[in-house]
Parts: structure tokens; sequence; C-alpha cells
């Protein structure tokens, strides 16, 4: 993706989702669900733990969407889209922490800007003072 400046020149935006910036191992989730801190909207939770000096800067994520809260594949990979492209958007404003998106109820109905709100809503959070 690009965009024109004011100069005429492009500026190329970055909002791809690299490995770097996902949490892929068991035990990477079982250390930030292990450090008990999250945060609860309507229809998630969003846990995060600090990331020590030694780790790479930045925020990762991680996803947890239950297939006994959404049957549908379609509705899991919505709720899954819509978390990675608020965290793509929001990541170079975020502190150094692994997040992980829960999804903890079920959504009745399912509202893709109601969920695209929490979302925004629960890493908004992080990204205001310093946890």
């Amino acid at each position: 993706m690009s965009t024109h400046t004011s100069s005429g020149e492009h500026k190329v935006l970055d909002f791809s989702f690299p490995k770097f910036h996902r949490l892929t191992q068991t035990d990477e989730y079982s250390s930030v669900f292990g450090f008990r801190k999250a945060f609860r909207s309507t229809h998630f939770l969003l846990h995060y733990r600090i990331r020590s000096s030694e780790e790479m800067a930045g925020a990762r994520l991680g996803l947890v969407v239950a297939k006994r809260l959404l049957r549908r594949s379609v509705d899991r990979n919505l709720v899954r889209r819509l978390a990675r492209e608020h965290f793509r958007t929001l990541h170079s404003r975020l502190p150094s922490r692994d997040l992980i998106l829960r999804l903890a109820s079920k959504p009745e109905p399912l509202d893709r800007r109601v969920l695209a709100d929490e979302i925004r809503g629960l890493l908004g959070k992080m990204i205001t003072p310093e946890r």
C-alpha cells in the first residue's frame, strides 16, 4: 500500500502481519495467560504480558476464537481478520507486550462494526498509560 505525499513522492505503509509479530508457541501463550493481566470488553478479553528487555522490542499478538462460541468457520475467521487488521494499524504505537485477544462470550448478533470497535478499544487501552 502506498500513499502520495505533498511533494509527490510515494510513502509506503506496511500493514503486513509478519511472523515476528505473532505468538506462535504454546509456551508463549502460557506465559501470557500465566501473567494474569487482562482488559475486558463485552465480548473479548485482552490478556497481556510485559516483554523483558532481552526479548526483541515490539508488540506481538495471539488470537483465541473458540469453536464453541462461533460454530461457523467464516465467523471465527472474521473475528481473526478484524483483530489482525486493527493490530497492524496500531502496532507502531503499541508498547512492547505479548497480547492475546480471546473471544470470551458469544456475540449475538454477529455485528462486524461492534466487534471492530471493541477490538480497537481494547488495543487502545494498551497505548494509553503504561501498565
